[in-house]
């Protein structure tokens, strides 16, 4: 079902929507729209928007404002000035690189979705404090990928995790087989010379394969 601006989101919906979220680092604006219809043509939606360069947010909102067909996300938020200024900008959703207590209470107060990055048991237990129960495991491959994430399951077996970090297509669809991986974040879709090209087919490309990898658990 197509995701409009006018029906409110959850971070359950953002996971569903695809196998993959991709993390997106642009330093050029003038990318944004070219790149989320690229996205968008491949079946990919939920578009992650990292505030690591200064055109972060001109980014979101001339995908907000230009591609409807995609959802805006903003990568890296860090507080709730972050998450203001994502939300001005036309994010629908956040993504953190850690958790906070302050943040997902900014984040309940301005009816964002959150998708806070955890990683370790203690780290799930206060996002789980705060009502959170679907959240990034980042950075996922150096603090111990599948392994750590099957040692989740028995304490944790009601959280869904989204994996980012260190991320590629040849190592996602072993992660997208474990029963509580929604769906994994990376940057793989947006690689940086296909962007300074402008080769929009190649990232189109990029997408459709990650649309097309497999989750058993929630097909």
């Amino acid at each position: 079902m197509a995701v409009n601006h006018h029906v409110s989101l959850s971070t359950l919906d953002v996971v569903r929507d695809a196998p993959v979220i991709p993390v997106i680092v642009l330093h050029d604006a003038g990318h944004a729209v070219p790149l989320a219809q690229a996205l968008v043509a491949g079946g990919i939606r939920m578009l992650e928007i990292t505030l690591r360069t200064p055109q972060a947010l001109d980014a979101m909102r001339a995908i907000a404002q230009e591609v409807p067909q995609a959802v805006v996300g903003a990568g890296t938020v860090r507080g709730g000035a972050d998450a203001e200024a994502a939300l001005r900008a036309g994010a629908r959703f956040v993504v953190s690189p850690g958790f906070t207590p302050t943040l997902a209470r900014s984040c309940r107060e301005l009816d964002l979705p959150l998708l806070p990055g955890v990683a370790t048991a203690g780290e799930i237990m206060a996002a789980q404090d705060e009502g959170l129960g679907v959240l990034k495991f980042f950075p996922a491959m150096q603090a111990g990928g599948a392994a750590l994430l099957k040692a989740w399951q028995g304490p944790f077996g009601d959280v869904l995790f989204c994996p980012t970090g260190g991320v590629q297509a040849d190592n996602a669809q072993a992660l997208l087989e474990l029963g509580n991986v929604a769906c994994v974040g990376g940057s793989w879709l947006a690689p940086a010379r296909a962007l300074a090209a402008g080769d929009w087919q190649a990232i189109t490309n990029l997408a459709r394969q990650a649309k097309a990898l497999r989750r058993p658990h929630f097909e």
